[in-house]
């Protein structure tokens, strides 16, 4: 299995939204504008994350520089400079709305070359946490009917499917299944919620840094 270099579990920021462009090409047949995700930054209800791999280079093509200089560049709009580059590599995001007593996962993507490594896993512990820190109730979301994996790790943490909303997905129209966790604040799932989480720092340390 290939070993990670430093990991960071961080809100997003704006200067993501180029990787996290790259990784929905890669992950999603069709995708949000880079514009929908830098409103989706100012929404109140909206909560980001993503995981990022800490290299001791520069990342090659990361676009936009960060800071008073990027907003500098941009408004003098000097293109002939080579960019500062960011040093982090990002992996893996998650997005959630916290909705009234509900917290919803609207988005969930790993950049391809990194999946079967526990990090889409370790961004569904992040947001089951996000959402008792926000004090919901559940958590929620949608996923494909054909997309068994995905359903198995959902599962896996008490996720129980509770309906199926047809025709959901715009490119195929593929149905969606509704999945539920059960309140996130009964002993019984607390205790597995901490069991699982337990077992998977043991088995993915370098997601854990």
């Amino acid at each position: 299995m290939r070993t990670l270099l430093r990991t960071i579990l961080r809100p997003m920021d704006a200067e993501d939204i180029p990787q996290v462009a790259d990784i929905e090409r890669e992950s999603f047949p069709s995708m949000w504008p880079q514009t929908a995700y830098r409103r989706e930054l100012t929404n109140k209800i909206a909560r980001y994350v993503v995981i990022t791999e800490l290299r001791d280079e520069p990342v090659a093509g990361t676009p936009e520089p960060r800071g008073l200089w990027g907003a500098l560049r941009r408004i003098v709009g000097n293109a002939d400079e080579p960019l500062p580059l960011s040093n982090e590599f990002l992996l893996g995001f998650v997005g959630v709305w916290l909705m009234v007593g509900e917290a919803h996962i609207v988005t969930v993507a790993v950049r391809e070359q990194y999946r079967r490594m526990g990090i889409g896993e370790r961004l569904l512990i992040a947001s089951v946490e996000l959402a008792r820190d926000a004090e919901q109730e559940v958590v929620t979301l949608e996923v494909r009917a054909s997309n068994d994996a995905a359903q198995l790790l959902y599962e896996k943490y008490g996720f129980a499917k509770v309906g199926l909303r047809k025709r959901y997905y715009t490119d195929d129209n593929e149905d969606a299944v509704i999945m539920t966790t059960p309140a996130l604040r009964s002993a019984a799932f607390e205790a597995r919620f901490a069991q699982l989480r337990a077992v998977h720092q043991g088995e993915f340390p370098d997601l854990w840094n």
